[in-house]
């Protein structure tokens, strides 16, 4: 019997407990794309891409599971006699995954100990799975076969037709499985989840011959995971467990009647930092390109009261690419939770707090806040997937590493064989440096704009602007070519060699940069700079030495702390 052992999730950089998902449908794309983000936060995972080729299995072949956290053994399961590419999070069909991790009640956060974890589960899926629905089926068949071992998690899953909604949650130590809810985000509408459960109220089998109206148009079907061989009919919107109420009611979580259960309100009922620090990033997302979100901003400020934020809402823009990299860089600019302009921010407006979080003063507790934007990013990405182009050449990663506000992602075919060096996995790692890694040349620049944050983000902003800018429209006028190419392995070369070139480019750029904004702003001086040199004199001397003083506001604060001290003595 031939075994394999594999940690799945790893050495790509599994995230703990914060994390940042975007969903966009076909119909609310620019150009029919399909797309979810992820941002993988954590302060102890390293950034990197893990590539795992197709291979096809012996019908005694097994794989050892080992738990992504505590690498202990997990649990062995047979090989399917086939299984797919994947690169990072999207595989050879176009099929991609993200998570947020929620842990949910306390009975079940843990799951039962034995089974499944959630990172390998998404894994799994990717290797076996070549679009949304076959996901959700074989996810459903290896949690109710092998258990799941894992607390509350939302996965984002997406293929070139379709983008699905996922909620998950262990049983504990009542039952093996878990209970789960799925739904189809709706054709030109967008959903995000953020660390809290978001599937409320869901429609149920025992309602395909309702009336109910959704935006003028009937609900679609929804099927019990007992019908789950009926997820492939294309009126299929809706998949839930089918003990998803009852297991709840036996377990006294919930009394009230089926039409009224909700999955979140009862796996993972609100609380102030559930929305504060995670539906508040949802709010930011849904807040910069949707009309009407005004109204949920009490919600997202931690008001359990107010008026809900919904599952997905319709954007008044059809989405980018850009614009989805563009959503996952926010510190909440714009709203009263504005991380650039409390004293927090200090003299240079610097949108970052080191942990953690929550603090207390004189009895009253606080919070920092929680963006989408933040520090301890591992890596990030873009998914999407196209329909109208062959699958190798259809879904691109746009991989990202360090804090998604400053990073750069750069494409990936889910057709390569090669990842970049810069990303690779075993290039470093959280403990060993690496001169090649872009994980740790991104996260060289970042902190050193933590100093001067106001003033030097914008020479960041501008080279990653141009960086992108270049791959986005390489990227099209290859596409246009490629689309042509009939040969499999001569395209697989080009794919290759083309998001090597990138990664390269952006390798380059990017150091040329991290040397530029050292000299530019050495010991708290603002140099001048013409075309990426700094301005000298005919004969060599720097010139245009600017020294900008503190803002008027700090220097109150500093003479209302030591003015006594510091003052002038005439």
């Amino acid at each position: 019997m031939k075994k394999i052992i594999i940690v799945l999730l790893l050495a790509a950089g599994v995230p703990a407990m914060a994390c940042t998902n975007l969903i966009v449908s076909k119909g609310a794309s620019a150009d029919g794309s399909t797309f979810i983000t992820y941002a993988a936060d954590s302060h102890t995972r390293y950034g990197q891409l893990r590539y795992c080729p197709a291979a096809d299995h012996e019908p005694s072949e097994t794989l050892k599971l080992y738990n992504y956290g505590s690498l202990k053994f997990q649990i062995e399961i047979p090989q399917p006699a086939h299984t797919y590419q994947v690169v990072g999070f999207i595989n050879e069909h176009q099929l991609a995954m993200g998570e947020t991790t929620w842990g949910g009640r306390a009975e079940l956060e843990h799951g039962s100990g034995e089974g499944i974890d959630y990172g390998n589960l998404i894994y799994l899926a990717l290797q076996r799975a070549r679009n949304c629905r076959e996901a959700i089926k074989v996810m459903h068949e290896l949690v109710s076969t092998y258990g799941y071992s894992d607390g509350g998690e939302s996965f984002s899953i997406a293929d070139p037709n379709e983008v699905w909604i996922y909620e998950i949650i262990g049983k504990g130590n009542y039952e093996q499985g878990a209970v789960w809810v799925a739904r189809r985000v709706p054709d030109g509408y967008i959903c995000g989840h953020a660390n809290q459960a978001r599937i409320t109220t869901f429609p149920q089998e025992k309602d395909n011959k309702s009336t109910k109206q959704r935006d003028n148009k009937s609900f679609g079907k929804s099927i019990s995971s007992k019908h789950i061989d009926k997820i492939f009919d294309p009126e299929v919107e809706c998949v839930y467990s089918e003990d998803v109420i009852s297991f709840a009611r036996k377990q006294g979580f919930y009394t009230g009647t089926d039409a009224a259960f909700s999955y979140a309100d009862t796996y993972n009922p609100l609380t102030f930092s559930g929305l504060r620090a995670c539906e508040a990033r949802v709010y930011a997302m849904f807040n910069r390109c949707a009309d009407g979100m005004k109204k949920y901003e009490a919600y997202a400020m931690g008001d359990a009261t107010a008026e809900r934020l919904p599952l997905w809402v319709k954007p008044n823009r059809k989405l980018s690419v850009k614009d989805c990299m563009e959503l996952m860089r926010d510190h909440f600019e714009g709203t009263p939770m504005d991380m650039t302009q409390d004293v927090g921010a200090g003299p240079f407006h610097c949108p970052y707090r080191w942990r953690p979080m929550g603090f207390e003063v004189d009895g009253q507790k606080y919070v920092h806040e929680r963006a989408i934007s933040t520090q301890q990013t591992g890596f990030s990405f873009v998914a999407q997937c196209r329909g109208w182009l062959p699958s190798k050449l259809g879904g691109v990663i746009w991989f990202g590493v360090d804090d998604t506000y400053s990073t750069v992602y750069c494409p990936i075919y889910c057709g390569v064989t090669q990842v970049p060096i810069c990303f690779e996995e075993g290039n470093g790692s959280m403990s060993k440096y690496s001169e090649t890694a872009a994980f740790w040349l991104f996260n060289r620049v970042s902190n050193f704009c933590y100093l001067r944050y106001d003033s030097m983000i914008v020479d960041v902003r501008r080279v990653q602007g141009e960086l992108e800018s270049d791959f986005i429209g390489d990227e099209a006028s290859h596409c246009k070519r490629w689309a042509q190419e009939d040969n499999d392995r001569r395209l697989v070369g080009e794919l290759n060699r083309f998001s090597n070139q990138q990664a390269e480019k952006m390798m380059r750029r990017w150091k040329e940069l991290d040397q530029l904004l050292l000299m530019k702003y050495i010991d708290g001086n603002i140099k001048s700079v013409d075309n990426g040199r700094i301005k000298t004199t005919p004969t060599g001397v720097v010139t245009g030495i600017k020294q900008p003083p503190y803002p008027a506001w700090f220097y109150r604060q500093i003479v209302d702390d030591k003015g006594e001290i510091l003052k002038v003595k005439e």
